[in-house]
């Protein structure tokens, strides 16, 4: 990838009505780049082609209803003079154009419909530092943290680790749940446990209202916030309920102010603590063994709604940014900071950064945080909005971002703290959480 090669920087009335119809029509070609860079399924032809349809049955209807509200009127006029045979020839003629208008209407009802599915699939724009590529391969290094392990014996991976220590047991999570399913126990679990906490202390401290959230959601809900339709092979749905498990609380966060006006005076800071569920379809062969990618896993998810400014909303993905690194300084990780590109972007994304941190039996950094803005993208979909200083309706900028998702930070957890003798060092800031024990140590040493 030419690291040079930056996507067409959109102006902020540009950004904002990448939703409308009427920018669409009148930015094409910028639409099919985005399109293509996104590698997304965009059909802007067919769309374009159902809303002329769309246009075209709006404008026949109102003719027709026009028309049919005028000779209703002359109906009226022609009883009242006790003109019954012509009231009654034009009352023929009314219902004639009732017959026309109901099949006008319900072509008009289908071409809505069609225009609304066909507009979900519209990706939203980038931004202007936001690199072009095709995948994972071109995102871009902006800056590395922390020292690398040097061992002086051979690292164990943290399967190995967590067997020794009796904390992890995946043989018995598969034979319960299935392939990408494990166990932890013991001090296994108080990690997991305490990582959490240790989150959730963090953004407590820096302003965020942290919610016990609803897993289960209504499709609408996944739909709003631009999972669906594109993202329905990656989640689990509860067949016979109309229900879905969601993969991250960011579904349930923005969704409880859906068709709301809020108060946004300052940024509204939430966090998110929930299981989360992914089906992980297309990833056989990849990261099978152990704890990396997993069907069922638990996150502390930021969220941030805040001013339909482009400005502000930057400072807030900076702002969530430094929050999950922080907490990664705090678990003494090193880690780098990833500009995503836009290939591997997902629809509803404007930018997006990877935190991803030293994993020893890779023998490379492996993604364990995502801070993305989606500019007002959720909020059009969802119909959240806030009063400007005019009093004016807008809609909001809504950002995410990782604090911590566990089992999988448990990898370079165990794996960049273990000690030769195979016991594993415990991060200061977690053994608050631990009972104070500043090491794991292996059973027989207990």
């Amino acid at each position: 990838m030419d690291e040079g090669v930056f996507c067409v920087f959109l102006t902020k009335k540009e950004r904002n009505g990448m939703l409308d119809m009427n920018w669409i029509k009148d930015n094409q070609e910028l639409v099919r780049n985005i399109t293509a860079w996104k590698r997304v399924d965009f059909p802007l032809d067919e769309l374009l082609e159902w809303d002329e349809k769309r246009r075209e049955l709006r404008q026949d209807t109102e003719q027709l209803r026009a028309q049919r509200n005028g000779l209703t009127k002359e109906v009226e006029r022609l009883l009242r003079q006790g003109d019954s045979v012509a009231g009654e020839a034009v009352k023929e003629q009314v219902r004639e154009l009732n017959n026309r208008l109901n099949l006008y209407e319900a072509e008009l009802t289908e071409a809505d419909r069609r225009c609304g599915e066909l507009m979900l699939l519209a990706p939203n724009p980038v931004s202007q530092d936001t690199p072009i590529g095709h995948d994972d391969k071109d995102n871009v290094e902006l800056r590395r943290t922390g020292t690398l392990p040097e061992f002086g014996f051979k690292p164990r991976d943290h399967v190995e680790l967590g067997e020794l220590h009796n904390i992890i047991d995946i043989p018995r999570g598969v034979k319960a749940g299935g392939p990408r399913s494990y166990v932890l126990k013991g001090a296994g679990l108080l990690l997991h446990l305490a990582v959490q906490r240790l989150a959730i202390d963090v953004l407590t401290a820096r302003g965020f209202t942290v919610m016990d959230v609803p897993v289960i959601v209504r499709p609408e809900a996944l739909e709003r916030t631009g999972f669906f339709p594109g993202g329905m092979d990656q989640t689990y749905e509860l067949n016979g309920d109309n229900r879905w498990l969601v993969g991250t609380s960011e579904v349930s966060l923005v969704s409880l102010y859906s068709d709301e006006i809020v108060e946004l005076d300052s940024p509204m800071r939430l966090a998110g603590m929930s299981a989360c569920f992914r089906r992980e379809v297309g990833s056989a062969g990849r990261d099978v063994r152990g704890l990396y990618r997993v069907h069922q896993f638990s996150k502390i998810e930021q969220v941030i709604l805040c001013r339909n400014d482009e400005g502000v909303s930057e400072g807030m993905l900076q702002e969530i940014l430094a929050n999950a690194e922080h907490i990664l300084q705090l678990l003494e990780l090193p880690y780098r900071i990833m500009s995503v590109c836009t290939g591997d972007m997902s629809l509803k994304t404007h930018k997006q950064y990877d935190i991803e941190t030293w994993m020893p039996s890779r023998e490379a950094y492996g993604e364990t945080h995502s801070a993305s803005n989606l500019l007002d993208f959720q909020a059009r979909r969802s119909g959240i909005r806030y009063r400007d200083a005019d009093g004016k309706l807008q809609y909001c900028h809504t950002l995410n971002n990782t604090a911590v998702a566990t089992p999988r930070i448990l990898i370079p957890l165990l794996e960049n703290h273990q000690l030769e003798d195979g016991s594993i060092y415990i991060p200061q800031a977690l053994r608050k959480y631990m009972d104070g024990i500043e090491r794991l140590e292996l059973p027989h040493q207990q």
